[in-house]
């Protein structure tokens, strides 16, 4: 099912059980892997804090964990790519629907995508990933890309 998120996640920007201080510093942290990576131009990282900003992507699941799904317009990514993190401890990022309100995440998968309609579809897949309570609590367990990989593969 999650064979998109397969193609696009690049294991080197993949960072499990990582610290945090906060909602940019996540956002710094994979968006400084996928440049060293050669997936997005070096405004990605502050347009993508911008946008956050503006259009905040915290999403309360309902569960034990919350996600965000951060990304930015296409013309700061030169070729399509995903990362993602699973944090020691939640950080806050504001509600997608309520943005006055705040999500304790501790799963993060952030988009850099060259088109906008992948972006729409990148955005239906994660979130159907995160419809699994169970995929989730495993995504958090996982302890390298191998692991990450093989709950994807799975679901």
């Amino acid at each position: 099912m999650s064979t998109k998120i397969l193609e696009l996640l690049e294991p080197t920007a993949v960072k499990l059980q990582i610290e945090a201080k906060d909602s940019a510093d996540v956002i710094a942290q994979l968006g400084s892997l996928l440049m060293e990576a050669g997936f997005v131009r070096d405004t990605f990282i502050n347009a993508a804090l911008e946008r956050e900003s503006q259009l905040p992507t915290g999403l309360p699941l309902g569960g034990m964990y919350n996600a965000a799904i951060p990304h930015t317009d296409v013309e700061h990514v030169i070729k399509p790519g995903l990362a993602m993190a699973t944090l020691v401890k939640p950080i806050s990022f504001q509600n997608m629907v309520q943005p006055d309100e705040s999500v304790p995440v501790q799963l993060v998968f952030f988009m850099a995508l060259d088109q906008p309609k992948a972006q729409v579809e990148m955005l239906q897949e994660i979130a159907m990933v995160l419809q699994d309570a169970q995929v989730i609590e495993k995504l958090m367990k996982a302890r390298n890309f191998a692991d990450v990989k093989q709950i994807l593969t799975a679901t």
